[in-house]
C-alpha cells in the first residue's frame, strides 16, 4: 500500500536529488532537499483539503488530477507562474522574463518579491473565502463546538463569508498595504484588485462546480425514484458526498483543486527566495514537494481517513484560515516560513488526536481497510 501510493514520489526524489547532485553539487543537492522539505510542511493541510474535494469525485476524474493535476503543480506553479509573475509585473515579455530568470537572478528575485502583496492579496482572499464558508456551513460532526455552533447559526446569512472577506480586504488595503516592505510605497490599489480577483475566483470557480455538482445529486435522486430502487450509498460517516461527480461537475471540481493548490503554492514559491533565487533548483525542490503532496492526498482518499478520523478537515480548514491570514500580514512584514508551517502541522495534529480520541471514546477503531473505493482499485 504504502509502496503502491508514494512510490512514484520516492522515484522522482531519488531522480531529483541525483540531478541536482550532477548540475549543482552538494550545494545544490542540499538546496533542493531542504525546498523539498519546505513544501511539504507547508502544504500537509493542502493534502488533507484535496482528499475532502477528490474523495467526491469519479475514478477517470481522480486519476486526471494525479496526472494531469501533478503536472499543473509541479512545472505550472512552480516553475512557470514565477515567470509570469515577473513577466506581468514588469511588463516583459515571455522569452526575456526567462532570459532574466537565467542571467540576472537577483533582480528576477526582486522583481517576484516585489509582486508579493498582489499574491498575497488574491491568495489570501481566496484561501479566506475557503475557511468562511466551512466554518459558517450547519455540519454533522463539530470539533470546537463552542465556536462551531454558533457560527453555523449566524451563518445561515448566505453572504456573509463575502461581507467578512471585503471587511478583511479592506482593512489589509487601509494598514498593512500603506506602506509595505515588498517593494516599497503604497500598494493598497494593487491589494483591492488583487484580493477582488481573488474574491471573485473563488466565486466563479467554486459556484460554478457546486451548480454542476447539485445538478448531479438531483439527477441520482430523480433516477433513484423512477425505477423504485434506492442506490445503496457509499458510507459517507462525515459529511462527504455519495456522488461520484463526473462530466461538466468533476471538470469544475478540477478547475476548483488546482485554484486551491494554486493558492497554497503561493507562500512556498515566494518563501524559497529566502532559500535560493534559482527557477530550476526552485522548481525542482517544490516539485518533488508538491509530489508528496499529491500521494499523500492519494492516501487519505484510498484509507478513507477523513472519514475514519472526522475532524482532520476541521484541522486542515483552520490552518487554511491561519494561512489565509498570515498571507495578507505579509504584505508588509515578514514571517518566518517555518512558522507558517509548524501551525498547519499543529492544528492538523490536535484535529487527529481528537479524533482519534473520539474513536476510542465510541469504540471506533478508525480502520476502514475493508472500505476500498473505485479509486483504490482503479489507480
Amino acid at each position: 500500500m504504502l509502496l503502491k501510493t508514494f512510490g512514484w514520489s520516492f522515484a522522482v526524489t531519488v531522480l531529483g536529488l541525483a540531478l541536482a547532485g550532477v548540475l549543482w553539487g552538494w550545494h545544490g543537492l542540499a538546496i533542493v532537499g531542504i525546498l523539498s522539505i519546505l513544501e511539504i510542511s507547508l502544504s500537509f493541510d493542502n493534502a488533507v483539503i484535496n482528499a475532502g474535494i477528490l474523495r467526491k469525485m469519479n475514478a477517470f476524474w481522480q486519476k486526471i488530477f494525479l496526472t494531469l493535476g501533478i503536472l499543473i503543480a509541479v512545472f505550472g506553479m512552480r516553475l512557470v507562474f514565477p515567470v509570469v509573475i515577473v513577466a506581468v509585473t514588469a511588463k516583459l515579455g515571455p522569452i526575456e522574463a526567462v532570459n532574466l530568470a537565467i542571467s540576472d537572478k537577483a533582480q528576477y528575485q526582486e522583481l517576484v518579491t516585489s509582486a508579493h502583496p498582489a499574491i498575497a492579496s488574491f491568495g489570501g482572499i481566496f484561501l479566506l473565502m475557503i475557511f468562511l464558508d466551512f466554518i459558517f456551513e450547519e455540519r454533522d460532526y463539530k470539533w470546537l463546538s463552542w465556536i462551531e455552533k454558533p457560527l453555523a447559526k449566524i451563518g445561515k446569512l448566505d453572504t456573509l463569508s463575502i461581507i467578512i472577506a471585503l471587511v478583511a480586504l479592506l482593512v489589509s488595503a487601509m494598514t498593512v498595504a500603506t506602506s509595505v516592505a515588498h517593494g516599497g510605497g503604497d500598494k493598497s490599489a494593487t491589494v483591492l484588485l488583487s484580493g477582488v480577483a481573488g474574491l471573485i475566483t473563488y466565486l466563479i470557480v467554486g459556484g460554478i462546480s457546486g451548480f454542476f455538482e447539485a445538478k448531479l445529486e438531483d439527477a441520482e435522486e430523480e433516477a433513484d425514484e423512477a425505477t423504485g430502487e434506492a442506490t445503496a450509498a457509499p458510507a459517507t460517516k462525515g459529511n462527504g458526498s455519495a456522488v461520484g461527480l463526473a462530466g461538466k461537475a468533476a471538470f469544475f471540481m478540477f478547475l476548483y483543486l488546482e485554484v486551491i493548490d494554486a493558492s497554497f503554492s503561493f507562500d512556498g514559491v515566494i518563501g524559497a527566495f529566502a532559500i535560493t533565487n534559482d527557477i530550476f533548483m526552485m522548481a525542482l525542490g517544490l516539485g518533488i514537494g508538491a509530489m508528496y503532496i499529491r500521494s499523500l492526498t492519494v492516501f487519505l482518499v484510498r484509507k478513507g481517513t477523513l472519514d475514519d478520523y472526522v475532524y482532520l478537515e476541521h484541522g486542515a480548514h483552520y490552518a487554511i484560515g491561519a494561512l489565509a491570514v498570515i498571507l495578507l500580514v505579509t504584505i508588509k512584514y515578514e514571517i518566518n516560513e517555518v512558522i507558517t508551517g509548524l501551525i498547519g502541522v499543529l492544528l492538523i495534529a490536535l484535529s487527529f488526536a481528537s479524533s482519534v480520541i473520539r474513536n476510542r471514546r465510541e469504540g471506533k477503531p478508525g480502520d476502514s481497510s475493508g472500505a476500498k473505493s473505485e479509486f483504490e482499485s482503479g489507480v
